[in-house]
């Protein structure tokens, strides 16, 4: 993330204290009789998931000033995963301790953990999201939007009462902070009892004097960081150490489990129909993604098209997206299509496989099992069987009457569980086997100033 979004940046020379030493008390365990609790993280949080930090000894603005080569990232932006720290959080949302999260950081991490999005401010964007200019409707994408600065996107509201162009919602350095990030914020320092920053050096303005309402108002600050902070003096208690060893022995202190991340990514497959010929017929195979034929579907590397009941048709091998297969076939001859996806680096399994019929007769007939019902019977069948490649359709909706359908699909393409005595994420993955699945059915379970500078 910080890679990416540092060279996208405008240019700007003062970027504040980079470089400074780390330094590390004991484990101690933070405990908390807290009425409102407020988390405020920054980029130390995201650095065990394989982001590199800003401001730490090898951040990325540090080995800048420094004139020295920045680190390559451990996986791509787009598949990178919630941290320990992020699922505590979440955890803690859930059971009903923790009321908000205000976010300084662009991964959009936090919204996968499964932090609500009304419970959330993100102060300074997200690179996974875009927002309507006409409707003010968002969108959460699974690829890296490619703009920053409240640039237009060239997509569009797909609202048919709207049709407004889509902005990033990323910060660059002079632009305010939006209304609707920053006013909840504000509320939530106000009433919060306690107030808890998580890998933040806290200095830049105005989001790093939003713990400090808490404090005006009687709360209390704690902050939790590698390095000292221009706010320590402030704090009820300062902890110098691993964001998430401190957070992990918080929730053993609450005997609370750290649930695993389940990643599903969605995929859509079409199937259409435009010969007018009595004996053969062309059809039309697209893979893409659910955001639009011309949305890219970062965690594919390939697909593989084959025919099993069909010899005498061609296997069909899609490396370049869209992925787009054209072919033309006898009407009389119903057959199995077979398509393999093949997963990208990052991903915890290698492929999936979906079979469906070629019906020349496009009699399949539509339904809609409801996402977010999908999602979670997934999810439980992950964790319960502790493995990836799981897939089950969502919908299937015709195109037209003559033209053809198609249905989109969830897959299980990530889970990793934290421990919180070994403190190292476990990545689980389908042990390199690749399988043919059948498609798993639903049916078988139910004041400051706004603009963002560095604090002198």
């Amino acid at each position: 993330m910080s890679l990416g979004y540092a060279e996208k940046l405008s240019y700007r020379e003062d970027l504040g204290n980079v470089g400074m030493s780390e330094l590390f008390d004991p484990s101690d365990i933070l405990q908390s009789k807290s009425k409102h609790l407020v988390a405020f993280t920054g980029a130390g949080i995201s650095t065990s998931c394989g982001i590199p930090d800003f401001r730490g000894p090898t951040g990325i603005w540090t080995l800048q000033r420094e004139g020295k080569p920045l680190p390559k990232a451990e996986m791509p932006f787009h598949r990178a995963m919630p941290g320990l720290t992020h699922m505590a959080l979440a955890e803690l949302e859930k059971v009903g301790f923790l009321k908000f999260v205000i976010s300084q950081n662009i991964d959009g991490l936090h919204l996968r953990s499964g932090i609500p999005r009304e419970k959330l401010a993100e102060l300074h964007g997200n690179s996974f999201r875009e927002i309507c200019s006409s409707c003010g409707k968002e969108y959460i994408r699974d690829f890296e939007v490619e703009t920053i600065g409240l640039k237009e996107t060239g997509r569009r509201c797909s609202d048919l009462n709207c049709g407004g162009k889509l902005k990033d919602t990323v910060l660059d350095w002079e632009d305010a902070l939006p209304p609707k990030e920053i006013n909840p914020a504000e509320k939530h320092c106000k009433m919060a009892d306690l107030v808890i920053c998580l890998g933040t050096s806290l200095q830049i303005t105005p989001a790093c004097n939003l713990p400090l309402k808490s404090v005006r108002a009687g709360g209390k600050l704690v902050i939790i960081n590698l390095q000292a902070t221009p706010k320590d003096k402030k704090a009820a208690l300062v902890i110098h150490g691993q964001v998430d060893q401190v957070i992990a022995g918080v929730l053993k202190c609450l005997n609370l489990k750290i649930p695993p991340f389940v990643r599903v990514d969605r995929v859509r497959i079409s199937l259409s129909f435009s010969s007018k010929k009595k004996r053969a017929m062309k059809w039309k195979l697209r893979i893409s993604g659910v955001h639009g034929f011309k949305a890219p579907l970062p965690f594919l590397e390939s697909v593989e098209v084959s025919f099993p009941d069909r010899p005498d048709l061609k296997i069909a091998v899609l490396k370049k997206q869209p992925f787009l297969l054209i072919r033309e076939t006898l009407r009389s001859k119903s057959f199995i299509i077979s398509v393999k996806l093949n997963f990208g680096e990052g991903c915890g399994c290698s492929s999936v496989e979906l079979d469906f019929p070629m019906d020349s007769q496009d009699a399949m007939e539509d339904f809609d099992y409801g996402l977010e019902n999908v999602i979670q019977s997934l999810r439980n069948r992950a964790v319960e069987f502790s493995t990836c490649g799981h897939v089950s359709p969502i919908l299937r909706k015709r195109i037209s009457e003559s033209i053809g359908t198609f249905t989109d699909y969830a897959v299980v393409t990530s889970l990793v569980k934290h421990e919180c005595i070994a403190l190292k994420p476990v990545v689980l993955t389908s042990n390199g086997i690749t399988g043919k699945r059948c498609i798993e059915s639903l049916e078988d379970e139910a004041g400051d100033s706004p603009k963002r500078a560095r604090e002198s």
